[in-house]
């Protein structure tokens, strides 16, 4: 029975391995539909969320099958359901990024954000394309170190997300005011992308270590975690 939970466990670890490749292929994909007008990579990401979702719907089909024949326990039961929501969390990234590429798409050939706004984004996009890699690194060697500087660094994108308010409310904004809304809300699904890398950080955290996932990791003066 063990040897049979361990090669379906592995056929479900190989299904979110290639759901967390394909969101890191639609962060990065929505940041260029985005940032160039690229209404070709917009489509691309569009039409990949649809392999995003039956990757949700085969790794739940396979855990639920898994929690009714085997039964498990202890550090597998803790894999399984962390497994759920991980999955849970990449669908929902998934769609964060066709949000964007829709935003993207909905404007093309203007661009939905106005000229003062395109550097804030762009180094939005550099960290948000820097958390999709750690989450493959991390999510491949269940590395606990790589989820816990997802988490220290959440701080940053925060931060930026904060100026893009700033921005729009300042006397400076010559956007329209269709690239008002838009940066609004396009700021608020690149922070939610953000916040959906930390919870996944903090659910490989739990599988790794049984570490609470729903608290901030502590931090010495140096700031590394404890």
């Amino acid at each position: 029975m063990r040897v049979i939970f361990n090669e379906e466990m592995k056929a479900v670890a190989d299904d979110l391995d290639r759901m967390v490749r394909n969101v890191r292929k639609a962060i990065d994909g929505a940041g260029r539909a985005l940032l160039d007008s690229d209404v070709e990579a917009a489509q691309a990401v569009i039409d990949g969320d649809i392999e995003i979702d039956a990757l949700e719907s085969s790794i739940i089909d396979q855990c639920v099958k898994l929690l009714a024949k085997q039964n498990p326990v202890a550090t597998d039961l803790r894999v399984v359901v962390s497994t759920l929501r991980l999955a849970a969390t990449f669908e929902r990234m998934g769609d964060l990024a066709r949000h964007i590429a829709e935003a993207a798409r909905r404007s093309y050939p203007e661009s939905p954000l106005s000229d003062e706004a395109k550097d804030l984004f762009s180094q939005m996009q550099d960290f948000l394309d820097e958390t999709a890699d750690n989450m493959v690194a991390m999510l491949a060697d269940r590395d606990a170190k790589v989820a816990e500087r997802i988490i220290r660094n959440d701080d940053k994108l925060d931060a930026l997300h904060a100026k893009t308010f700033d921005l729009a409310l300042s006397d400076e904004w010559t956007g329209s005011k269709q690239q008002l809304i838009d940066v609004v809300l396009l700021s608020r699904f690149m922070e939610r992308l953000g916040d959906h890398a930390v919870s996944a950080a903090r659910r490989v955290v739990f599988i790794v270590s049984g570490f609470d996932p729903s608290k901030e990791p502590s931090r010495d003066e140096d700031g590394a975690v404890e």
